[in-house]
């Protein structure tokens, strides 16, 4: 698929950028508290644009730090960027960030690809096609029980307003899976469990460049996602569960229960 390769060789280079940058001067902007933006974030967007526009110029553009642009309301396709998830790490030198892309089409998210330039993994994955991890067929775990599952989440931006619940579906997940992990990157959150390295994940008020690109390689890899209430997910919703499948319906149920 010819989405799916451009987003592959930008990706790839644009975590070149981000790898230039991480021992260097980045250059740190507040967009908010708690809310970082640095000169690689702009880098490795703008390369990404450029390429895009270079191969598709009529395409729309839904990117994290410029936002919307181009094609009119995306009709022959729309490319969701984050530049580099997990800038608050990138910030501190946390070697757990990527670059994500994604490609949709009438709504449908066709193909994406996520980087970790740190450990030189590109997942991949497009409709019908299986995804990969540097050309390993990726599949979800055999974990059929939440008491024994890895789980992953993120607190959003707004947790200081939202503390309450945020913290109540950690506790809950806490006592009742084997262990619960907070990387900071949503998109490798979700590959992970694409590869069988953890079993769940959940979080809310995410972005659609945070979760596009791994909603296709989750999926293509076996995996679940829907919202906390098991209704269809929207890249553009607040609210995601993402698991191997086999422990969704147990993690929606304790979403249930606190919000009961």
């Amino acid at each position: 698929m010819e989405q799916l390769d451009l987003a592959i060789e930008l990706a790839r280079a644009a975590g070149d950028v981000l790898k230039h940058y991480m021992g260097r001067d980045k250059q740190i902007e507040f967009k908010g508290r708690a809310n970082l933006v640095t000169v690689a974030d702009k880098e490795s967007e703008a390369l990404i644009i450029r390429g895009i526009r270079e191969r598709y110029p009529t395409h729309a553009i839904l990117a994290e730090e410029s936002g919307a642009s181009g094609g009119e309301a995306g009709a022959e396709g729309k490319w969701i960027i984050d530049p580099l998830d997990g800038t608050t790490n990138f910030a501190h030198q946390y070697p757990f960030f990527c670059v994500s892309i994604g490609f949709e089409r009438a709504g449908e998210i066709l193909c994406g690809a996520v980087y970790d330039p740190c450990r030189d993994e590109m997942f991949s994955g497009a409709r019908g096609l299986g995804s990969f991890m540097n050309g390993q067929r990726l599949y979800v775990s055999e974990t059929d029980k939440l008491a024994n599952a890895l789980l992953l989440t993120g607190f959003p931006y707004g947790v200081r307003h939202k503390m309450k619940m945020a913290m109540s579906q950690f506790e809950a997940f806490l006592f009742e899976s084997q262990g619960v992990r907070r990387g900071g990157s949503a998109a490798l959150d979700i590959c992970y469990i694409a590869l069988g390295r953890c079993d769940g994940f959940w979080e809310m008020d995410l972005h659609p460049w945070d979760t596009a690109a791994g909603l296709v390689i989750l999926e293509e890899a076996g995996g679940r996602v829907t919202d906390f209430g098991e209704g269809p997910f929207s890249v553009y919703g607040k609210q995601i569960v993402a698991s191997n499948g086999k422990i969704h319906e147990e993690m929606v149920s304790v979403l249930r229960n606190l919000q009961g």
